[in-house]
């Protein structure tokens, strides 16, 4: 594998380069799927360093540390999960919305429309002033200059972007702001004793993790907690948008509970969960919950020892530090739609994605490495501790490790086979039916992850911590 993609978390987490020698990774290198960047390398590191992580705790409760395996072509497959789902039988993958997706716009330059979201496809249509009908959509976005339309859109808080190449973005003051960052930031933000880790048998037993993110990457981060034995609850609410299939793919393990932030006596619950909690995620725009009393800095008096993890889509600094953002919209921003357009051109000419949803999925795994990192820093010095990510940082991380030569791309699969995907995958009963889905990537030598609770719907749950371990 690419050894400068784990080079960089075992940096983060302040071990040494001998912690390396600790992780068995196998099943080849990029490119695995059609794609010149990186995604197998920096998912099977971004795994080996939740592995590591979860062995220092494990470390911490029994004395006894552990190795850890991954499968580079399991970890890329996880890049995607979602589309491996099945429920009972038929094939349980979100599709998105037909407006989603690139367009011709002025001057031979090309506009990303994010519409999978209701309220988004609302601002996109009604800054375009057409009806949702593609075919209106094209020809309206058509008649824009694509800069202008991306800041339209943008001000009508909806979400997209200008299609730019990646030597456009290096030149943009938002890539500057986010070049001046590290990958992620792992700060002690307050003081307290050092605690120890409740009761349990599992690394994570007892551990209570509030999720307050929604889509992919942060979800993603509760999810792999979880099947280290955390106790996670997602908090959202009825009013806001949401995609059934997302959840299925990122809700197992977890307990899930409605409160509407708008209603004080639902803030105030949320303080009391967060009060009894030991990491707290969330993705909200910078600012937004703070206006709610829940700030790393306001959390971290109510409960201190508090791991507060917090998600972005540009990173906390920079001219576009409080604007939405998605794994899609940072792939077109940044120069990596158009790259993956010119190597792997698609139906329709222009732009293109690549075949995973790797920056979401990247992010939630590098946060569960961040919350777990910090849980054990808790554990050994105390104090309470902020750690930071936007999708923008991870998106830079994957371009900086490079791109496999164009002649490794030649006669690339575009999926993996059948008996791969069955072997990867396991069966949970969830209240819709039975669900076929992809089970945790990573192999650890003593403490196997696995999900103690099936995915269930958004607000199943009530808002109750469940007893810890006696």
């Amino acid at each position: 594998m690419n050894d400068k993609a784990l080079s960089t978390l075992l940096s983060i987490a302040g071990w040494d380069a001998e912690r390396a020698a600790d992780v068995e990774i196998y099943g080849g290198t990029d490119p695995i799927l059609r794609t010149p960047f990186r995604i197998g390398d920096t998912a099977a590191a971004s795994l080996a360093a939740v592995g590591l992580a979860i062995s220092d705790i494990w470390k911490l409760r029994t004395g006894r540390a552990q190795s850890v395996r991954i499968d580079t072509r399991q970890a890329t497959a996880s890049l995607r999960s979602s589309r491996y789902m099945t429920l009972d039988g038929k094939p349980a993958a979100a599709e998105r919305h037909s407006l989603m997706g690139v367009y011709p716009a002025k001057n031979g330059r090309w506009s990303y429309l994010h519409c999978n979201f209701p309220n988004h496809r609302d601002a996109a249509l009604s800054v375009l002033g057409v009806e949702e009908d593609g075919e209106a959509v094209r020809r309206a976005v058509a008649g824009w200059d694509a800069l202008q339309l991306e800041e339209a859109i943008i001000a009508a808080n909806g979400a997209g972007g200008m299609v730019r190449s990646m030597e456009e973005w290096a030149r943009h003051p938002q890539a500057a702001a986010v070049a001046a960052l590290p990958l992620m930031e792992i700060e002690k933000i307050g003081d307290s004793p050092p605690q120890a880790l409740p009761e349990g048998d599992r690394p994570l037993s007892g551990v209570r993790v509030l999720d307050l993110t929604r889509v992919l990457a942060g979800p993603t981060c509760a999810r792999t907690l979880a099947e280290h034995g955390a106790d996670v609850m997602k908090i959202t609410a009825p009013h806001l948008p949401s995609i059934t299939a997302q959840e299925y793919d990122t809700g197992h393990g977890k307990l899930n509970a409605h409160l509407d932030l708008r209603q004080e006596q639902d803030v105030a619950r949320l303080l009391d969960l967060a009060s009894e909690a030991d990491v707290f995620s969330q993705g909200y725009r910078p600012g937004t919950l703070a206006r709610r009393g829940l700030s790393p800095e306001a959390l971290a008096s109510i409960r201190p020892g508090i791991v507060y993890v917090s998600l972005s889509a540009f990173g906390r600094a920079g001219p576009w530090a409080a604007r939405r953002g998605f794994d899609t919209v940072v792939q077109t921003v940044s120069g990596i739609t158009d790259r993956q357009g010119k190597l792997f051109p698609g139906a329709q000419p222009g732009p293109q994605f690549y075949p995973v949803s790797a920056i979401d999925y990247l992010t939630g795994y590098l946060m569960a490495f961040g919350a777990a990192v910090a849980l054990a820093r808790r554990a050994r010095e105390g104090g309470s501790w902020l750690v930071s990510i936007s999708l923008a940082q991870t998106g830079r991380w994957l371009v900086q490790q490079g791109q496999v030569a164009e002649a490794e791309l030649r006669e690339v699969p575009e999926d993996f086979t059948t008996e791969e995907i069955a072997r990867w995958s396991t069966v949970s009963d969830v209240p819709g039916g039975r669900l076929s889905h992809l089970r945790p990537v990573a192999q650890l030598s003593e403490t196997q992850p696995y999900w103690a609770r099936p995915a269930v719907p958004l607000g199943y749950h009530e808002p109750t911590w469940p007893k810890r371990p006696a």
